[in-house]
């Protein structure tokens, strides 16, 4: 996931002038909590124990690198559960050219909650799993797929709890859910060669170009990636605040209006090559990108991108609690 490694290191150079005036990022979230304000509108509860199960589900199926058996098996699973929740499913076949050039088909899956409602807004993660540990610290893993758990399954696991919730608790909108794939299959920075361009996020970019519904819109887009993971911190992505300023005031808001404020932080962040980028390039919807960057990492990412200890040891209930409060608020507080 991420190409673009780059400009991290701007980001890292910007942000330590923060760290000058922080002891760290788990102090930082001990030290304050801001008090949430008083509701005027009904949301209702996110349950970060189901959305911790959707996960562990997810990563029990083994690595979902596109066209394995875990990753079929997943993918079942995914449209069942979509269906389950009262989801109106599409399953959009997708066939796209990777990195070394192997063609490669896929699934992006997609559910409609309340399909007649005219103003809509799209929530998205990717499902698939990283086929190669190329930033694990150890060489010998660079080959061997990713467990995947924050990176993919944990966007994945709070917009399955967020359709379970919305079966019972009609939303004021439509929401379509969408599961892209093939989206981790960039060129691996060990790779011989220059780094090559769009070789990530696949799914969103076909689906961009070739959506599900020729005539498909929606008034905006949120992204979920690596949503999971302990003390996680999410700026204000710049490709989101190019595109989609105003969805990020939005949501931000809404964050602090819970008491988030040490997770959503007011800070920017370089851009960051997700699928987002795809979906305000081809597709016209301005959508943001909630995604966990660290000041402390050697890539600007979650510590554990990339590696064979992306597992279910690093998913925090916490985290998967105050991303999807927040996605609910935003949904139940739009008109």
């Amino acid at each position: 996931m991420k190409n673009k490694l780059h400009i991290f290191f701007t980001f890292l150079l910007i942000t330590s002038i923060l760290a000058l005036t922080s002891c760290g990022e788990s102090k930082k979230k001990e030290e304050k909590t801001q008090q949430p304000e008083t509701e005027t509108i009904k949301v209702p509860s996110f349950d970060a124990d189901s959305a911790y199960k959707f996960v562990e589900k997810q990563v029990a199926f083994g690595p979902r690198v596109p066209e394995t058996k875990a990753h079929l098996d997943c993918k079942n699973w995914l449209v069942s559960e979509l269906n389950r929740h009262g989801a109106e499913t599409t399953v959009q076949n997708i066939t796209v050219r990777a990195y070394n050039n192997n063609i490669l088909k896929g699934f992006n899956i997609i559910g409609s909650i309340n399909p007649d409602a005219q103003t809509r807004i799209m929530l998205s993660a990717h499902w698939d799993s990283r086929p190669f540990a190329d930033w694990d610290p150890e060489p010998a893993n660079h080959k061997k797929p990713i467990p995947g758990a924050n990176d993919g399954a944990s966007g994945v696991g709070v917009l399955l709890e967020i359709a379970r919730v919305l079966k019972d608790n009609k939303p004021p909108i439509g929401v379509d859910i969408f599961f892209w794939d093939i989206e981790d299959y960039g060129e691996p920075q060990d790779a011989q060669g220059q780094e090559k361009e769009d070789t990530w996020g696949l799914g969103s970019q076909y689906w961009s170009k070739n959506p599900h519904k020729p005539s498909y819109k929606a008034k905006y887009g949120i992204l979920l990636d690596m949503v999971g993971a302990h003390y996680a911190s999410f700026y204000k992505e710049g490709f989101s605040q190019r595109f989609a300023p105003e969805v990020v005031s939005k949501v931000w808001n809404h964050a602090h209006a819970l008491g988030y404020n040490n997770y959503f932080l007011n800070s920017e962040s370089n851009p960051i090559m997700d699928d987002h980028y795809y979906i305000n390039k081809y597709a016209n919807i301005p959508t943001i990108d909630i995604i966990h960057q660290s000041q402390n990492s050697r890539t600007g990412f979650y510590p554990h991108w990339h590696t064979m200890k992306d597992d279910m040891d690093q998913i925090d209930k916490n985290t998967l609690k105050v991303v999807g409060q927040t996605v609910l608020r935003t949904i139940f507080y739009e008109k």
